[in-house]
């Protein structure tokens, strides 16, 4: 792991736009936008607008045939900022990276469309995939953020709903307590470029709505049962708030006998995946995780 790397990244962070600072909805999004067009793109995808149950999204492939499986990709933003363009450097790589094809979903946003909109949406394109015939064998999940956490939110609606579950799960930096009980939340809170507690708070009370956060679809690290989910593989950074929301997930995951990989990396950013070009561990990880789902979806 390179120090020099890190230390420069974290500077990028502190100095650049700063997309999760408590600001107007709308200028959140610019500057989210703005942060994220930093991260590089693979040039060797094709893209182009769908929708799966009337709800606007991006096809990407890669440039030669793909091979048979597809990514339903959840993108990150505190479920209120973000789109598919913003996460295309992470969709993109997986694409490059597996031979799959993903679709990136534009799902609903707070405060406009507060919990449990995001998740309405992510189960609606999954049954959509489901009823133009596709097998669910062939489908994985994947997300960062606040995405990550809705590749298991959105399993435990399907459950609920009698479908069946996808491949697998792959969840980066995943979002999975809206109590903010982990103690990491105050444990890394130094170390964490990105995010305050105070602009946790402000978006966090978008998503909620004045919900109690005390539920399995926005707790899914204290409260989810996840008996019958499907191999999952959780990559989370050392200098992020959100680190034992994975850790206790995975825990969760252990104690339904769920496979679950917990996927570590110290001294890293929230959402270094994206990191690119920039950080060894992110191309280190983007593989980890093309192998997982190689392994998951061949």
């Amino acid at each position: 792991m390179s120090k020099a790397q890190r230390e420069a990244v974290d500077q990028m962070l502190r100095q650049g736009p700063k997309g999760f600072q408590s600001e107007p909805i709308d200028v959140m999004r610019s500057n989210f936008a703005a942060l994220m067009a930093n991260f590089p793109v693979p040039e060797e995808i094709k893209t182009s607008p769908t929708t799966l149950a009337g709800i606007p999204a991006v096809q990407v492939e890669p440039e030669q045939t793909a091979r048979a499986g597809t990514i339903l990709y959840f993108h990150g933003g505190s479920f209120s900022l973000g789109s598919p363009e913003t996460a295309m450097g992470l969709t993109g790589n997986l694409v490059t990276r597996t031979g799959y094809q993903a679709i990136s979903l534009d799902y609903r946003l707070a405060p406009e469309h507060p919990f449990p909109a995001a998740i309405e949406d992510c189960l609606a394109a999954y049954r959509a995939l489901l009823e133009s015939g596709v097998d669910p064998s062939s489908i994985a999940f994947a997300g960062d953020s606040a995405g990550g956490g809705l590749t298991v939110t959105t399993c435990l609606a399907a459950r609920t709903a009698g479908l069946p579950m996808p491949a697998a799960i792959v969840a980066f930096s995943a979002g999975l307590d809206h109590t903010r009980s982990g103690a990491s939340i105050t444990t890394r809170l130094d170390v964490d470029p990105l995010f305050t507690t105070e602009s946790i708070d402000y978006t966090g009370a978008m998503y909620l709505n004045g919900q109690d956060p005390n539920q399995e679809l926005l707790a899914p690290a204290v409260l989810a049962d996840l008996t019958g989910f499907p191999p999952m593989l959780l990559q989370v950074g050392g200098n992020e708030v959100l680190l034992d929301d994975s850790v206790r997930l995975a825990d969760r995951a252990r104690e339904a006998d769920v496979d679950v990989t917990l996927d570590f990396t110290a001294n890293v950013p929230h959402v270094f995946q994206s990191l690119v070009g920039m950080l060894d561990e992110a191309e280190q990880a983007l593989d980890r995780a093309a192998l997982f789902l190689k392994q998951r979806l061949g």
